[in-house]
């Protein structure tokens, strides 16, 4: 009885382990356009959504954070695929265009795609002031799509 007891209590710490090992590994890097948007769908993905919400910059979200966070509450997954980044130069300030494909699965198994453009601000650190804000998405424009995600990936324009 002493080793299928300890088997059971290996089996038990094994199971409970299991889910916290299929979580995506952390990622959290604002040094590209595409490392943010892959950033920002890392934070859903493992469902932090606090942290989701601050690479949309130093005002938050699109909307209040518990709407932004109740969007997801349907989400298993998100899978992102992103095109080629373009740049476009301001007074103080690069914006980057990136399109974007996405296929969310949602916790019912089944399955929302989107494709659109995100628009990624980096501010100047030299024209800011402490603290200084990292690149961070400055506006998504996302419409309901279907198909392989390559197919959906649009053109976007700077």
């Amino acid at each position: 009885m002493r080793v299928a007891a300890g088997l059971l209590t290996i089996g038990l710490i094994v199971q409970a382990t299991l889910p916290a090992l299929a979580a995506p590994a952390y990622l959290d890097d604002r040094s590209t356009a595409t490392a943010v948007v892959k950033s920002f769908y890392n934070a859903v993905n493992r469902q932090e959504y606090a942290r989701a919400y601050t690479y949309f910059g130093p005002n938050g979200g699109p909307q209040p954070y518990d709407q932004f966070a109740a969007g997801y509450a349907d989400t298993a997954s998100v899978k992102v695929l992103t095109g080629a980044e373009q740049d476009d130069g301001a007074a103080g300030s690069i914006y980057f265009t990136l399109p974007v494909a996405i296929d969310a699965r949602q916790s019912d198994g089944s399955h929302k795609q989107f494709a659109g453009c995100y628009t990624i601000r980096f501010v100047q650190p030299g024209v800011q002031e402490p603290p200084v804000t990292p690149m961070f998405i400055y506006k998504a424009s996302l419409h309901a799509a279907h198909g392989a995600l390559p197919a959906i990936l649009p053109d976007c324009e700077p």
